[in-house]
């Protein structure tokens, strides 16, 4: 079975999460992606060991990709990334601001030399601008956009509980780089394409940005709903806490009827619509907190089902472990098989294989060898 990008290959010269997200699609579609490391390894590789002693980001990233080791510090590092370069369709890489011009890779040039290349760079805040040198990982961009002053409960701004960021940046960069290749397929011409962090949040942020702009700056609420009431989280009698979104009245009075059995309560001035459950949130929350919790986690599930209310349990990792919508793929890796999330599309028909996570190096050696044969 053919895969849609096979045939093509990507240079990678990425660390971190962000660019090896990207690139890890591109190698799942059947592109041959050649992970450039140092010689000490993508430092990545170091961020923890859950995964039968390795990274649980680097197993996650770096599946189906070659690695090999170039030491860009000397000139033959150097010629060696610029012969693998000769030969690719896209380069990507997520080096700090400036390192690749530095290294004799400017992309003017790059441009000049193989117009058909595609070059995607992913950076924290662009080209230029007063930050364009600073250092940025995720959580440094979480706060410096405002995600964080958004985020958890009033008490205090927080951390999006996963690396949003570089998924986020990562994602963007993916679907770029397929829009590029895409036009190639018509023009001819490769493409330049630069990715900040910065401003790949800044259009995630659109809609708190103008509502703030307006005068009407977001509230931390956790997990409640800001101009939608009842739409938060509720204890059951047993202790488990479920999240409802009642999106109208007629989700509310199903509500009312049949999950919590008060049926006049849409009848109440102060819970007749949203606009006025939202200006009684504390009343309206209330109401609703006190009829959860008279019903078991199981009664209250049945009855939401039944009334077809949109409801969700609060889960942890451990629920997510054993979730029966979880669906995994199982890849090799240096220390073993490794099942985890399997990616989001589904193509009909087609049956994807997932390539190995590579240990540091794995190619190299081949590589030499392919050459002098």
């Amino acid at each position: 079975m053919t895969l849609p990008l096979e045939g093509l290959t990507v240079i990678a010269v990425e660390q971190a999460v962000a660019a090896p997200f990207c690139s890890s699609r591109l190698a799942d579609a059947g592109a041959h992606v050649i992970k450039i490391e140092r010689p000490e390894g993508d430092f990545a590789r170091g961020y923890d060991a859950f995964a039968k002693g390795q990274s649980s980001y680097f197993v996650w990233l770096n599946r189906g990709k070659d690695s090999v080791v170039v030491d860009l510090a000397t000139e033959a590092g150097r010629k060696e990334l610029e012969a693998l370069i000769a030969g690719a369709d896209v380069l990507l890489q997520n080096l700090k601001p400036g390192a690749m011009d530095k290294l004799g890779f400017a992309r003017e040039r790059l441009r000049k030399d193989y117009p058909r290349l595609i070059i995607c760079t992913i950076s924290g805040y662009g080209d230029d601008g007063p930050y364009a040198n600073r250092k940025a990982y995720d959580l440094l961009i979480q706060a410096e956009s405002g995600l964080a002053s958004i985020t958890g409960g009033p008490e205090s701004a927080s951390r999006v509980g996963l690396s949003i960021v570089d998924i986020a940046t990562g994602a963007t960069a993916h679907a770029a780089i397929l829009e590029a290749l895409i036009g190639r397929s018509v023009s001819g011409k490769g493409a330049d394409i630069r990715i900040s962090m910065f401003d790949v949040m800044a259009d995630w942020l659109t809609v708190p940005l103008i509502s703030a702009e307006a005068g009407k700056s977001p509230k931390r609420i956790g997990l409640a709903h800001p101009s939608i009431a009842p739409y938060g989280v509720f204890t059951s009698k047993d202790g488990k806490d479920i999240l409802i979104s009642i999106q109208n009245e007629r989700e509310w009075k199903k509500l009312c009827a049949d999950v919590m059995e008060q049926p006049a309560l849409p009848d109440d001035p102060r819970l007749a619509n949203m606009v006025e459950r939202v200006h009684n949130r504390a009343l309206t929350d209330r109401l609703v907190g006190e009829a959860f919790a008279s019903m078991s986690r199981d009664t209250l599930l049945q009855r939401l089902d039944k009334a077809d209310i949109a409801f969700a349990e609060v889960n942890t990792m451990d629920d997510l472990s054993k979730h029966p919508h979880l669906r995994r793929i199982e890849v090799d890796s240096p220390n073993g098989k490794l099942a985890y999330p399997a990616p989001a599309a589904i193509v009909m028909d087609e049956r994807r294989r997932y390539g190995a996570v590579p240990a540091i190096g794995q190619h190299t050696n081949a590589r030499a060898e392919k050459k002098k044969a």
